[in-house]
């Protein structure tokens, strides 16, 4: 992986120890729906609770983007994401010793805020410290990592809660969080932002107004909101307690299918980072992609909303996998930027992404206590959760295909 700017070396141990640290964010992201049924009987939660539980996280996450950026940009990721860290760990600590919704809702906004950092410090830091066409590669290999947290949250916390229930669980979460905190101190270079702004030529420092008004940039809002937020809430929500309420999968069962879902997804995204230069280099940009992508992913969920019951996580890690598409927006957002604006550009798009996961997934849990309330059964009530998904999804695709019908194209 040649033209670092930071020594080849250097520049592989920046990743893997940010890699742990966003490999903790999300198992933190994705325990909830391994947990649900656990947390559902011990706090007696509603469909909307849960949603609210879960979305909470991403509450937390998205109140602080904005700030963040302006954080990152300044200060650089070693400072932000070992200070925002210090706030995860009190919040894991709080959740593990929570006895009320009310604790574990507080505790949870609280883990959000803290690891708002630990995916849009890498990338911040990757803009500067890495060649333009790594970029993807890297972002890819995050998302992979991703999915190893995603993919612990399953299966082995569901072996682990008989033997030490979700409370120490939670306590081990903690001391690795301390441990990535000595890792980030140890190993992250400093920020020099005089330096950067040299290595660019430039005396700007971007301002937030320009992100939220540059074109690919608006294109991608309903596409962050609805399909990657969707995309997400689905993934660490609603596909456990759709195996089990809808395909009739025991807790184990869902556990042991949201594992093989995150190993495929794990798998899938480590060749997609390999060959996305390669992709790109023969013509194909993050706008073709999307383009051409996105429509598989809305077959294959039409597909689980006509099969219902029948359709449980062959076809849910079907419909993820063929979402993968949808993980070159990011980069693709921060490269239509100078380095001195990254910051503020890449987390104001993941301000979108996770405040639509946060309202993607309350609204998804809302839509199904409300058609239960209509006197229709478990499974027609989440059959219409998914469908009110697919159809802000395709909504935003045509916003996008309408602001770039001219075949603009961002900066590869």
């Amino acid at each position: 992986m040649e033209n670092y700017i930071l020594p080849k070396r250097q520049a592989i141990s920046v990743f893997f120890v940010f890699a742990f640290g966003y490999f903790i964010s999300c198992l933190l992201r994705a325990i909830t729906a391994t947990l649900s049924p656990v947390l559902t009987s011990e706090f007696n939660l509603l469909a909307a609770d849960l949603g609210l539980l879960a979305g909470g996280y991403f509450l937390g996450f998205a109140c602080m983007q904005i700030p963040l950026g302006y954080l990152l940009d300044k200060y650089g990721p070693k400072k932000i994401v070992t200070s925002f860290l210090l706030i995860a760990l009190i919040g894991i600590i709080s959740f593990a010793l929570a006895k009320s919704f009310s604790g574990l809702l507080i505790s949870r906004i609280l883990i959000g805020v803290g690891v708002s950092a630990c995916l849009m410090a890498p990338l911040t830091g990757y803009r500067i410290w890495y060649a333009e066409n790594q970029q993807q590669r890297a972002n890819s290999w995050m998302l992979m990592v991703a999915s190893l947290g995603f993919l612990s949250s399953t299966l082995p916390v569901q072996l682990l809660l008989p033997s030490f229930g979700w409370r120490w669980i939670f306590g081990g979460i903690a001391l690795l969080t301390f441990l990535s905190i000595l890792l980030i101190l140890l190993f992250i270079p400093n920020w020099n932002f005089n330096k950067n702004r040299i290595l660019e030529n430039s005396d700007k420092t971007g301002s937030l107004s320009d992100v939220w008004k540059n074109r690919f940039f608006i294109s991608v809002i309903p596409m962050g909101l609805f399909n990657y937020g969707g995309l997400m809430a689905i993934q660490t929500l609603w596909a456990g307690p759709w195996m089990i309420r809808v395909s009739g999968y025991t807790p184990l069962e869902s556990a042991t299918g949201l594992f093989w879902i995150n190993v495929t997804m794990l798998i899938s995204f480590f060749l997609w980072g390999y060959f996305l230069p390669k992709i790109n280099s023969i013509g194909f940009s993050a706008t073709r992609i999307l383009k051409l992508g996105l429509p598989v992913g809305f077959l294959v969920m039409l597909t689980i909303i006509i099969l219902g019951p029948k359709a449980g996580a062959f076809h849910i890690t079907m419909f993820i996998l063929s979402s993968i598409f949808l993980s070159v927006t990011q980069p693709a957002v921060g490269l239509s930027f100078a380095g001195h604006s990254a910051g503020k550009a890449l987390t104001s798009f993941n301000l979108l992404i996770f405040a639509g996961t946060f309202v993607m997934q309350w609204l998804m849990g809302f839509v199904i206590d409300i058609v239960k309330t209509l006197g229709h059964s478990e499974i027609f009530a989440f059959k219409s959760a998914f469908s009110v998904f697919l159809i802000l999804s395709i909504i935003s695709y045509i916003f996008f295909l309408v602001l770039n019908k001219k075949n603009y194209e961002i900066k590869q």
